[in-house]
């Protein structure tokens, strides 16, 4: 790949896409909410370039300054709106998420890209107590995974239309630097590290954790050698009880605090089993994981160090 655009750029994934493919010398287009307040999350690069554009902008947005030497080979689409809690089931604002899909397909077209790889969701699949595998039926029990599996399948049916290759990469749990204050792995980091001892429910759950820099190299692979048509669950292959990866975390920042399990309830409907089986996508793409959880967790507090 030579050129690469992205939407949601400056999210945790996008931004950590961007980062990745700039050091490999990429062109990298990175298509940003006009009032996002996180572009320092995006690299400093000549090879990297920034528009502003709403998603209800994608579909008449003017192309004409965006040229760059070549056509764009690759289209990442991560933009989402309400992606957290009791805004997944906002049905209205789901809705608009599976047609702005689409309309980011046809701007992938409109700037010549050959492939569009959209990011799906775990959600897509609902409850399940197996490894996540290409193959596994989908039966998503909120608003969020509804959107993500139509956008999913109504946008591979448009991009064959368009003459353009598609793959759709079921994200199932990520962790980084520029994750969210209110996820699991952050929120122990910030509680430990502010002395207090975090709370959590059981933590029962058998869990699939993949670090932000392996799932941009994944999206990379997947634009490079996906074959066209699949659906790829993205994680890192490893099974671990949930309260194991969170006293790892403890263990490198505060041996000696005691985690409070069994404080806080389940939510409903709470998934116990969430892993991915990634040996259909390392088959395709040759992409393995290369940074372990607890190397993850240190760069991050390295990344806070400094």
């Amino acid at each position: 790949m030579k050129n690469i655009a992205i939407t949601g750029a400056t999210s945790m994934l996008g931004s950590s896409l961007a980062r990745r493919a700039v050091e490999r010398g990429i062109e990298t287009l990175c298509i940003v909410r006009k009032d996002s307040t996180r572009l320092d999350n995006l690299p400093k690069s000549e090879k990297l370039k920034i528009i502003f554009a709403n998603q209800s902008e994608y579909h008449n947005l003017d192309i004409s300054g965006l040229a760059i030497p070549g056509d764009y080979d690759v289209f990442y689409h991560f933009a989402w709106t309400k992606t957290f809690g009791a805004d997944r089931d906002d049905a209205d604002t789901q809705t608009l998420n599976i047609q702005y899909a689409l309309d980011a397909a046809r701007l992938a077209k409109r700037i010549g890209c050959g492939k569009f790889v959209g990011a799906g969701s775990q959600a897509e699949y609902g409850i399940v107590s197996e490894p996540l595998k290409p193959q596994t039926p989908a039966n998503p029990e909120n608003g969020y995974g509804v959107a993500k599996y139509a956008a999913g399948k109504l946008a591979r049916i448009l991009c064959a239309q368009l003459g353009m290759e598609f793959n759709w990469v079921r994200i199932v749990s990520t962790f980084g630097p520029l994750d969210a204050p209110y996820m699991l792995i952050m929120y122990t980091i910030n509680e430990l590290r502010a002395g207090r001892p975090p709370e959590f429910t059981g933590c029962e759950q058998i869990w699939d954790y993949l670090y932000c820099d392996d799932a941009a190299d994944a999206f990379l692979a997947v634009g490079e050698k996906g074959a066209d048509g699949k659906t790829y669950p993205l994680g890192s292959g490893e099974r671990r009880q949930l309260s194991d990866y969170l006293e790892s975390v403890k263990n490198i920042i505060a041996p000696d605090m005691a985690l409070r399990f069994g404080v806080k309830e389940y939510y409903p409907n709470q998934p116990m089993y969430l892993c991915a089986d990634i040996s259909e996508l390392t088959g395709d793409t040759g992409w393995k994981p290369a940074i372990s959880f607890e190397e993850g967790i240190k760069r991050i507090l390295q990344g806070e160090i400094e």
